[in-house]
């Protein structure tokens, strides 16, 4: 490895190391406050290492891995998400008996995971990123031993993960065996050299679709999702909502770009039945959810649905809008699922509709956080989601493709409803009758998290020019 390799991986060197380190630190002696404060000096020292590999790009390490702009502003995504589940941990683990010291170890893990899936170009790489991510995540999802809901959540994910696995392995066999290569550019060439996609290569990318997809939980592969989000530790659902799904869109993104997949008819339209079943199943499910951890799983469905319009665009707006509405969906899950975490007590996590009769009453601040946030995964203007639905719809009228965007529509204004039915619960005067079960913890820490990442909300909300250019400079850059 040169010189300039390894300042170019600097941030995944970094963050693999941390997780050694974190190891051998439990090893030694176990310390949950050394082992977090260690956590957090580990997420700044890679996002500080993203600034040499600045330098570099765009750099290659053939065959497997390419740095460029477009994977760094992605890592930094990446890293940053990271650092603040991280900081809405430490309340949350501290106030459960469990042993706490190895969720640190493996969300590195899993982080180190998800940054290997967004610079690589190669099947071997993608794979591994995505072994490292899953690995983890199964540990992470049944971290909670005591609640029973939490090891069938773990056994789930287990189970349906290492089968969609065997699918991604398939289906990339297939490919190999037609084109001869597995780096993405060489299946893109050997592709166009014949002209279409031949039968083998067809029923490849219908299983590596088996992979891909159930990991960004969509329809049809996205039955794991609710009771995965319902029984995992309320950090972890928020990294599946975000790192996890954001990591698998990257590469999936470039993929496709790199192979020339609005060239083939076919693949385009069946993620364009996926991208609607999404959306609707997604809203309609919803829809009928008592628990707020359901309500948000299958909330993200129907987003992944949406981020697949702006993908099937073909056109550089597409691009442009799947990177923002990344970035405004990674603040608005992340900011719900943390006035979640600092609502729940050390008894039971804060979870039904229920549970927040009244929360304005009561905790004025955390209810006004939840209803931007609330707000801004509607669409509504003045937050970052809407400004992000804003670009998508752009990106569809771009490419003329008005039945998405009529299907993106309908779908909108049915997600609306449950998500104000949540606010309107908030807002309920307190029942008198019973007191609240939940006492909520309400940590310091969360509590400025919640209010940076509010302040985030409103700003792109608001004034979203300078984030636009910086992704249309990086979307420039892309090897």
């Amino acid at each position: 490895m040169s010189f300039d390799d390894f300042l170019s991986l600097g941030p995944l060197i970094t963050l693999s190391a941390a997780a050694v380190i974190s190891m051998l630190l439990v090893a030694i002696r176990r310390n949950h406050r050394i082992t977090y404060a260690f956590s957090l000096l580990a997420y700044l020292m890679a996002m500080t290492a993203i600034i040499p590999a600045m330098l570099f790009i765009p750099h290659t390490i053939p065959p497997l891995l390419v740095i460029d702009e477009f994977s760094l502003f992605n890592t930094g995504l990446i890293l940053v998400s990271g650092f603040i589940i991280l900081l809405l941990s430490y309340n949350y683990f501290e106030e459960r008996e469990e042993r706490k010291e190895e969720y640190y170890l493996l969300l590195l893990l899993a982080t180190t995971g998800a940054m290997v899936l967004v610079i690589s170009r190669h099947f071997m790489s993608l794979f591994l990123g995505l072994e490292i991510l899953s690995i983890s995540l199964y540990g992470l999802i049944a971290y909670l031993r005591a609640r029973e809901r939490s090891d069938e959540a773990g056994i789930k994910y287990l189970i349906l993960a290492a089968l969609s696995s065997a699918f991604l392995l398939f289906g990339m066999a297939l490919v190999y065996a037609f084109t001869g290569h597995m780096d993405f550019n060489g299946i893109g060439d050997a592709l166009r050299q014949a002209g279409h996609l031949p039968v083998m290569v067809m029923a490849g990318f219908a299983m590596m679709l088996i992979g891909v997809g159930f990991k960004l939980g969509i329809v049809p592969f996205h039955m794991w999702a609710p009771d995965v989000y319902e029984g995992a530790p309320l950090p972890v659902a928020a990294f599946i909502a975000t790192i996890s799904k954001g990591g698998m869109l990257v590469v999936l993104i470039r993929f496709y770009q790199d192979i020339h997949g609005n060239e083939y008819t076919m693949l385009w339209w069946v993620l364009a039945i996926i991208a609607v079943a999404s959306m609707f199943a997604g809203n309609w499910l919803a829809l009928r959810q008592e628990n707020i951890k359901r309500i948000l799983a299958y909330s993200s469905i129907a987003h992944m649905g949406y981020i697949l319009v702006a993908f099937l665009s073909g056109v550089q707006t597409g691009l442009e809008a799947i990177s923002f509405y990344l970035v405004a969906y990674f603040i608005t899950s992340i900011g719900a699922f943390g006035v979640l975490i600092v609502m729940s007590s050390s008894v039971q996590d804060a979870e039904t509709v229920e549970d927040y009769r009244g929360m304005f009453w009561r905790y004025p601040w955390v209810a006004v956080v939840f209803t931007a946030m609330l707000l801004s995964l509607a669409g509504i203007p003045l937050t970052a989601g809407f400004i992000g639905k804003f670009y998508i719809v752009m990106a569809g009228v771009n490419a003329h493709m008005w039945f998405l965007l009529f299907m993106l529509v309908i779908n909108s204004v049915i997600g609306l409803y449950y998500y104000i039915r949540i606010i309107a619960m908030m807002f309920k005067l307190p029942d008198t009758g019973a007191g609240s079960v939940i006492k909520p913890a309400l940590p310091v820490a969360g509590n400025i998290t919640l209010m940076l990442l509010t302040a985030l909300l409103l700003g792109l909300g608001i004034y979203p020019t300078a984030m636009m250019q910086l992704i249309q400079q990086m979307m420039k850059m892309i090897v």
